[in-house]
């Protein structure tokens, strides 16, 4: 399956510590450019843990009861935590479960600058 920007998707995410993985949703965050052109993509992690999400400018809160989050597929409302980027091959993506917003995005974008401190 070929991911595009913005999908939400559910993949068998690693832990930091390099020992085991969870099944989770993650972003992709890749240009569709790559996404088509190579087989891995580029994803952030997305966590129920949103404690974070207004003190810390590399998260962002999605909503659940906001349009952008009926579209996102996700079930309780979740951070997305552009600290946490991993690269995978794009056939061990379990499944699609919905897809961020353009105006989303764009947000994620300003979160993954901080995190990669582009200025």
């Amino acid at each position: 399956m070929k991911s595009q920007r913005g999908d939400v998707v559910l993949v068998n995410y690693p832990f930091a510590s390099g020992q085991g993985m969870k099944i989770r949703p993650a972003l992709v965050v890749q240009c569709d450019t790559n996404n088509q052109r190579l087989d891995n993509t580029i994803i952030v992690q997305i966590t129920s843990r949103i404690r974070f999400t207004k003190s810390e400018p590399s998260q962002l809160l999605i909503e659940i009861e906001s349009p952008e989050g009926r579209h996102s597929g996700l079930i309780h409302n979740s951070a997305v935590s552009c600290e946490n980027l991993f690269t995978i091959r794009q056939d061990v993506i379990i499944r699609k479960l919905g897809s961020l917003s353009t105006t989303i995005m764009l947000q994620i974008d300003e979160c993954l600058k901080v995190s990669l401190g582009i200025v």
